[in-house]
């Protein structure tokens, strides 16, 4: 398992925006694609977007699309997750994670997880 790690979750108000962070210090990120997951309290982890380890190709949940934009800096090592008009539904842990095996989307099953940063948007 690869060791990632989130940064940028907090609280906002409905409308709102964050950016939220995934990187890694012991590999280079731009071998893999990078997924971004949610999950809200009493609800299943669900998957929000996706970018490839180029970065060219990137894909969204339908509830998230035209307000998420994922991307990445490779020459940071670090992968974005930019999100804006936030939702009270939006609310939830948020992960990066990836497959050890791919560098194009979709992660479908991830095998490397990060330990989550918590949304909180209030309506």
């Amino acid at each position: 398992q690869l060791q990632l790690v989130e940064s940028g979750g907090g609280w906002v108000q409905s409308g709102g925006s964050l950016r939220l962070s995934c990187t890694a210090s012991a590999f280079f990120l731009d071998d893999y694609a990078i997924a971004w997951f949610r999950q809200a309290p009493g609800k299943e982890r669900e998957r929000v977007s996706c970018i490839d380890g180029d970065g060219h190709e990137r894909s969204y949940e339908d509830s998230v699309k035209g307000r998420f934009a994922t991307s990445r800096d490779n020459a940071r090592n670090v992968v974005y997750l930019q999100m804006n008009s936030l939702k009270a539904d939006d609310t939830a842990v948020y992960y990066c994670a990836l497959d050890k095996n791919l560098k194009w989307c979709p992660v479908d099953v991830p095998d490397s997880w990060g330990q989550g940063t918590q949304v909180t948007v209030s309506s």
